[in-house]
């Protein structure tokens, strides 16, 4: 079997292209080939030597992943969902804004944390993705956009590790792909820009501090151990004020100066003042003056699994004044997709039901992808 070029960052191409009895450099010029140019066909690698492309035609080949469908939401996201295999699939968010394109993608088939508030949670656990199936969501999703849109700028400027699964419990997977993301010869974007979302892996956020460290959002969604033990349930292993306690040592070494925790508005359950209250009362005992951190408001998606329901607006501001009014930084994400089901929480879509997804997967193999309008950026 020929290996997925996909499946390596710069320093193990180079390795791999050492096999081949070529020097090192070669691995950069295929490597700027495969992620500033977005090709797949050796043959169109002009500057590499005839005797390299015809090794790597019987060593190697660079595959995306199938396109299953790719739906276009009124406000311009686009979600696609990809097949990996054995009748799992996972999905990919385009979110496209004025001051920048950000691409949410996958690092898992399913999820096995199973916070109570997450639709991709209720679908259970399949397997981890390989750094391959991880990095082919952005090369696919770059190289098309910039097709689409005819351009040869760079779209998507953020990646987001928020989409379906638990990235640092896929760690081995997920290191390569962030160090090809970061790669000024791959995708050459910051690490400001680059976000590993993350339930609160207490080992894996002290070693990405020290492997890898790009920006940390933690998902913390309540201010006590006894509500969120039944909220999130890795909390029963990992608890709150060691979870904290991770983010002050993840902040000596994070591009950012503060830690993103993501919030989950959920009615009656984790929205009252005395919550916020909380809120404020655990990060300030934090670190020397109080953790450095900024709140992200999330309002929930709706789904019948949950039996849980959004916060009414007025309270979730009213939530956000108390936190701004104690000095921490506060914002209220605003639903992006919800009419194709791109919103945040709700990335288990067509893959819940697996008999209709291999139907579609079959359907979709000799069909051609389905043609969208243009996105602004």
């Amino acid at each position: 079997m020929t290996a997925n070029l996909l499946e390596f960052d710069l320093e193990g191409l180079a390795v791999f292209c050492e096999g081949l009895g070529e020097k090192r450099f070669r691995a950069t010029q295929l490597f700027r080939w495969i992620h500033q140019r977005g090709a797949s066909d050796f043959d169109q690698m002009s500057d590499l030597a005839k005797s390299l492309r015809e090794k790597l035609k019987s060593t190697a080949h660079i595959a995306a992943l199938p396109v299953v469908s790719q739906h276009i939401s009124q406000d311009g996201t686009i979600k696609w969902l990809f097949d990996v295999g054995d009748g799992n699939a996972v999905e990919s968010v385009f979110i496209p804004e004025d001051d920048r394109g950000t691409l949410c993608v996958s690092s898992q088939a399913g999820c096995a944390v199973g916070c109570r508030f997450c639709s991709t949670g209720h679908q259970g656990f399949s397997r981890n993705l390989g750094t391959a199936e991880i990095l082919a969501q952005l090369w696919f999703a770059e190289h098309f956009l910039r097709r689409h849109l005819q351009t040869d700028e760079r779209v998507i400027s953020n990646v987001v590790m928020m989409g379906m699964g638990e990235p640092l419990q896929n760690y081995t997977a997920l290191i390569p792909a962030l160090k090809v993301m970061l790669d000024d010869h791959g995708y050459g974007l910051s690490r400001r820009r680059v976000t590993v979302s993350t339930s609160g892996v207490v080992p894996m956020i002290d070693r990405l501090a020290q492997d890898c460290p790009v920006a940390l959002a933690v998902s913390l969604h309540a201010p006590n151990d006894a509500l969120r033990d039944s909220l999130v349930p890795l909390n029963r292993k990992y608890p709150i004020d060691e979870l904290l306690q991770a983010c002050e040592r993840y902040l000596a070494h994070a591009p950012r100066d503060f830690i993103t925790f993501e919030y989950c508005m959920l009615d009656g359950v984790n929205d009252q003042p005395e919550h916020a209250r909380q809120l404020i009362e655990l990060v300030q005992r934090h670190g020397r003056q109080g953790l450095r951190c900024k709140f992200n408001l999330i309002p929930f998606n709706p789904f019948p699994a949950s039996g849980l329901l959004r916060s009414p607006q007025a309270r979730v501001q009213a939530f956000a004044k108390i936190l701004l009014d104690a000095g921490i930084v506060t914002t209220v994400r605003k639903t992006r997709g919800d009419d194709i089901d791109a919103a945040c929480g709700q990335l288990a879509g067509d893959v819940k039901d697996r008999t209709r997804v291999q139907e579609r997967m079959a359907q979709q193999r000799s069909a051609e992808i389905i043609r969208i309008r243009p996105v602004s950026n």
